[in-house]
């Protein structure tokens, strides 16, 4: 049995690549998906989670949906243009069957997993972190009963891409990611610095699609495709895909690929500098600013990675035989 995992998302075509590397992987055990509102409202990504499984002949899969809106802030909204109305491109891509989501909330199944095999869960979160805050409250104890948790967010060095110093993901619930970030667990936080030099290459996507026909794949790369051209005519450059949840799945099965320093952090929750992520660089200093006390947990924070031996994984995996021999 490989590393029993959780993964929380909210997809969106790059959390579908992480979906289906988190499924194809050997060492990898999917427990369940758990969805979050974010590029997308929660319905709908929970409908696109159901979709993906169910493209993949994964249907006996859970799928929980959680939190439907930010902690305190008010909720972002979805940008069509970027991503399709959809999340995934306007997806002309149906199952014949797609079966229901589970009935417990995606903090609940948290909480279950960890107590079911305690200290050897892992959970990465590719989205806003409000359903880790909600399990927290459920369960104070959570720290200590996950094993590991990878969360794919935030900017310790890189310029942020919804404002000068805000990811995404922080800037959605940039609550939720300060009590995250600071509750105890064991984490690794995996944010622009290493995701944005390493995006999936639209190009690799589109290879796996021709070389292995199937509904699944040409599903991705048709999701891919709409989100790697939109980010090209934004930011310049050949078209690729994000790769943060991606990223979080690889890091627990080749942790040496990436390099990481140790410190606290907190996220910012308000103001001109809302969601930025700020790790203490001089903890031998006793700050005047509360908040920045001693006894702060210190959490792993990637600033770099080697992107062409994370490519190569990524490939390999994805053109593994982990699909079913028969369109689904």
């Amino acid at each position: 049995m490989g590393l029993p995992i959780l993964l929380d998302c909210d997809p969106g075509a790059d959390d579908a690549l992480a979906l289906y590397f988190a499924l194809a992987h050997p060492d990898l055990e999917l427990r369940a998906v758990t969805t979050t509102y974010g590029r997308v409202p929660l319905a709908q990504a929970t409908r696109n989670a159901l979709l993906l499984c169910a493209l993949a002949g994964r249907a006996d899969l859970a799928v929980c949906g959680g939190v439907p809106t930010p902690t305190r802030k008010v909720m972002g909204l979805h940008d069509p243009q970027s991503h399709g109305s959809d999340g995934l491109g306007d997806l002309p891509f149906t199952v014949g069957e797609v079966h229901g989501a589970d009935e417990r909330s995606a903090a609940r199944c948290i909480v279950e997993q960890a107590h079911a095999d305690p200290g050897r869960l892992a959970l990465v979160c590719a989205g806003p972190l409000g359903n880790v805050a909600q399990a927290l409250r459920l369960e104070p104890r959570l720290p200590q009963l996950l094993g590991h948790l990878v969360v794919a967010g935030g900017s310790i060095a890189a310029p942020g891409e919804v404002s000068p110093v805000a990811e995404l993901n922080f800037w959605l619930d940039p609550h939720a990611a300060d009590q995250v970030l600071t509750a105890g667990f064991r984490l690794t936080l995996l944010g622009l610095d290493v995701s944005r030099p390493s995006a999936v290459p639209l190009a690799l996507v589109e290879e796996l699609a021709q070389r292995h026909p199937h509904p699944a794949l040409a599903a991705l790369a048709h999701a891919v495709r709409v989100q790697a051209n939109a980010r090209a005519a934004q930011e310049g450059g050949e078209p690729a895909c994000a790769s943060g949840g991606l990223l979080g799945l690889l890091h627990l099965v080749q942790p040496g690929l990436f390099q990481t320093v140790t410190g606290r952090v907190r996220v910012v929750t308000e103001g001109l500098a809302e969601g930025q992520s700020i790790m203490d660089r001089c903890e031998q200093l006793a700050y005047a600013q509360p908040g920045w006390e001693s006894e702060l947990p210190r959490i792993d924070a990637a600033l770099g990675v080697d992107t062409a031996a994370a490519l190569a994984p990524i490939r390999s995996v994805l053109a593994s035989d982990w699909l079913p021999p028969r369109p689904v």
